[in-house]
C-alpha cells in the first residue's frame, strides 16, 4: 500500500521531518520510521491484511496543521486501538462532526467516560444539544456526570450543559453543588439553579456572599444578584459589579445593572451607579470602544429618561451631564 504525504504550506520552504507511520492490522501495530524531504512524498509498505488505520505521526509530535483522509470508521479504530490523548481527540473532534450518525455518537459517548478528564471535559463541549436525538440520548448521562464525576472540570462543563434543559428536577443536584469546594463547579450551580427557580437562587446567592469567592462563583453571585436582585440589594450589587474585571462577563451585565439603576430613587446610590458604569466604560480598551460605546450611552440615556418621567430631575441632570462630558 502507498502513503502519499503533502507538504503545503504556501512559504515554499520544503522541511525534513522524521516521522513515523503506523499500520494496524486489527490490534497489531507495525511501526515505519521515515523521513519526509519533498514536497510530496510516497512510501510503500508491505501488510497481511489491509490495514485498519494508517496513523501518520503515530507520536503526533509534528508542530503541524494535518489534514487526514480517514473514514468516521477509521477514526472510531483509532480512538479504540491509538492510546495517546491525541489520537483520541482526534477521534471525537472527527465525530463531532458526525452527530446524526449512531456511530459517532456511541463513539462520543466512550469519550465522556474516557480515562483522561481533560478528554471528558472535551467530548461534553463538542455535544451539539440543540438536535433532539443528541439531547435526549445524553441528557442521563450529563446528569450522571455531573453528579459523580470525580473532576471538578468535568463536572463543572455537566452542570453548565445540564441548565441548558430547564428541568426542575435537578433542582436538588444544582442546590447541593453551590456548595461545592470548587468555585467553577459552585458558580456554574448557581446559574443553572437560577434558570430554573430564580428566587431560590437569590436566596442562596446572598447566603454565598458571607464567604470568600473567585473566579466563577464571584460572577455568578454579581449575576444573580444583578439579575433578580432589588433596590434593596443595590450596595452589595453595586460592590460585586465593581469587583469584576473587565470582561465579556461583566459587559453582559451592563442592561440588568441599568435596569437595577432604574428603580433604585436614592439619589447617591445612583450616581454611584451612574459612575461605575462610565468607570466600566472608560476601563474598555479604545480599540473595542466603538462597538461598546454605543451600548453603554443608550443604557445612560436609557436611565436618564425613566428618572425624568419619575420627576428625579436631579439625577436625571447628572446622568446627561456626565455623557455630555464623555461624549465632548
Amino acid at each position: 500500500m502507498q502513503v502519499i504525504v503533502n507538504q503545503t504550506q504556501e512559504t515554499g520552504k520544503i522541511f525534513k521531518l522524521p516521522v513515523a507511520i503506523d499500520l494496524y492490522e486489527g490490534p497489531t501495530k507495525t511501526r515505519h520510521k521515515v523521513w519526509i524531504e519533498d514536497k510530496t512524498d510516497t512510501f510503500t509498505f508491505s501488510y497481511n491484511k489491509r490495514p485498519d488505520l494508517v496513523n501518520v505521526d503515530g507520536d503526533k509530535i509534528l508542530l503541524c496543521e494535518k489534514q487526514d483522509h480517514k473514514t468516521l470508521d477509521q477514526y472510531i479504530f483509532q480512538y479504540k486501538y491509538a492510546s495517546l490523548y491525541m489520537d483520541r481527540r482526534e477521534a471525537i473532534d472527527s465525530c463531532a462532526g458526525h452527530q446524526d450518525d449512531p456511530k459517532a455518537l456511541d463513539l462520543l459517548k466512550a469519550g465522556l467516560k474516557d480515562r483522561f478528564y481533560k478528554l471528558r471535559s472535551y467530548a461534553l463541549s463538542k455535544l451539539d444539544l440543540k438536535r433532539d436525538l443528541v439531547a435526549k440520548e445524553f441528557e442521563p448521562l450529563i446528569a450522571e456526570i455531573a453528579t459523580h464525576d470525580p473532576s471538578r472540570v468535568v463536572k463543572a462543563k455537566a452542570i453548565e450543559l445540564l441548565s441548558s434543559y430547564g428541568n426542575s428536577a435537578y433542582e436538588p443536584l444544582f442546590l447541593k453543588a453551590t456548595n461545592d469546594s470548587s468555585y467553577t463547579v459552585s458558580g456554574n450551580a448557581l446559574e443553572a439553579l437560577a434558570q430554573i427557580d430564580s428566587t431560590k437562587a437569590l436566596a442562596v446567592a446572598r447566603q454565598l456572599l458571607k464567604a470568600p469567592a473567585k473566579g466563577e462563583l464571584s460572577a455568578a453571585i454579581s449575576g444573580v444578584l444583578i439579575k433578580y436582585g432589588s433596590a434593596d440589594d443595590f450596595d452589595v450589587i453595586s460592590d460585586n459589579f465593581d469587583k469584576m474585571p473587565v470582561s465579556q462577563n461583566k459587559f453582559e451585565f451592563l442592561m440588568p445593572y441599568a435596569s437595577l439603576l432604574i428603580k433604585v430613587t436614592n439619589t447617591d446610590k445612583v450616581k454611584r451607579g451612574v459612575d461605575a458604569l462610565i468607570k466600566f466604560k472608560e476601563a474598555i480598551p479604545q480599540t473595542y470602544r466603538g462597538q461598546t460605546d454605543p451600548y453603554f450611552n443608550n443604557a445612560l440615556k436609557g436611565i436618564a429618561k425613566h428618572k425624568q418621567a419619575a420627576g428625579l430631575t436631579d439625577q436625571a441632570e447628572y446622568i446627561n451631564a456626565k455623557l455630555a462630558a464623555e461624549n465632548k
